[in-house]
């Protein structure tokens, strides 16, 4: 008879369900269908990034460059379209401009070795600059009025970024699972130097995780960007870095690669969202925000560890328990 296994995500999901009842019996407000709308439409933003991260976090990395990629996708947009570029094919423009910057993280992080931390730090600083030098550090309005359809068109109620969000979400978990790719990615986080002899293309899957996180930046920019209908300079250069790692890393996707699932990243993103968005509904100071989101990721990370170190340790009894055996046997033989 075959054991009926709960899903991974079973935990994150219960935390989730009390977090929602929680805050719907502390404010009657937040349990509406509007603000469930309105929490999903703002944190689409941060679930994108976070589905960027996932990629990312699952062969080994990290990207530090996501905010600064909102802000520069946004404000090259904005001024395709001030140049006359139709907003479909600046839209387009912008999203190719977040693949390359994620393309040069991969390629760099590959080929010259330098630690994902550093190049993803460097390239953040260059994305941040880049709208600050074509702006002059000041906003840019939109001049194409159906550039608003992205972040505030809906369908069937449903706001575009949220359908936007499922369709690449579905598209992202179907690769990760259901392609030979998408198992190397997996392969890569757990043990780079197995995956190189089972034969992956490590520099493939390299790029490929880097460049999905730049165009997942780059659509979280169309997004901020639509809503504002201003391109903004420092668009994403808040919390949205910060809180995209806590989605993920919440979510079950391991700061030390090769484990974690798209669906886990998302019940993490929303989690994210509803205690922002809780907080701001219960009127408490935005100042509390960050604390209680490094407290959960301090939670996600130190759990991780700690189950990676139980998981070591039987590891390390295992091999540890022969060498002890092998004298007895050698002594019995004699």
């Amino acid at each position: 008879m075959r054991k009926f296994r709960l899903p991974d995500e079973t935990g994150i999901f219960l935390v989730l369900l009390v977090v929602l009842v929680t805050l719907s019996f502390l404010s009657p407000s937040f349990g509406t269908v509007d603000n469930g709308l309105t929490l999903l439409l703002n944190g689409a933003v941060i679930a994108f990034l976070a589905l960027g991260q996932t990629f990312v976090l699952l062969t080994g990395g990290i990207d530090l460059s996501t905010g600064a990629n909102v802000a520069m996708s946004g404000v090259l947009a904005t001024v395709f379209m001030r140049d006359g570029v139709p907003w479909p094919v600046a839209s387009l423009l912008a999203v190719g401009a977040g693949l390359v910057l994620g393309v040069i993280n991969g390629l760099v992080i590959h080929y010259v070795k330098v630690p994902p931390f550093i190049v993803t730090f460097s390239t953040q600083g260059i994305a941040t600059a880049v709208p600050l030098i074509i702006t002059g550090a000041n906003s840019i309005p939109v001049t194409q009025a159906g550039f608003s359809w992205i972040g505030q068109g809906r369908v069937a109620g449903v706001p575009i970024p949220v359908v936007m969000l499922l369709v690449v979400t579905s598209a992202a978990a179907w690769f990760l699972s259901r392609t030979r790719l998408g198992v190397h990615v997996y392969a890569l986080g757990g043990n780079k130097p197995a995956a190189r002899l089972a034969g992956v293309s490590i520099p493939t899957v390299t790029i490929l995780a880097y460049g999905v996180s730049g165009v997942c930046g780059a659509l979280g920019g169309l997004i901020a960007t639509s809503r504002l209908m201003v391109g903004f300079p420092a668009t994403g250069l808040g919390n949205e870095l910060f809180f995209s790692i806590a989605a993920a890393v919440v979510g079950g996707v391991s700061l030390f690669g090769g484990t974690g699932t798209v669906l886990g990243a998302m019940i993490g993103a929303v989690l994210i969202a509803s205690v922002s968005n809780g907080m701001n509904v219960l009127n408490v100071s935005s100042y509390w925000q960050s604390l209680v989101i490094g407290t959960i990721i301090l939670i996600g990370v130190s759990f991780d560890t700690y189950r990676r170190g139980l998981s070591g340790r039987s590891l390390l009894g295992a091999l540890t328990r022969v060498p002890r055996e092998a004298p007895k046997k050698e002594a019995r033989a004699a």
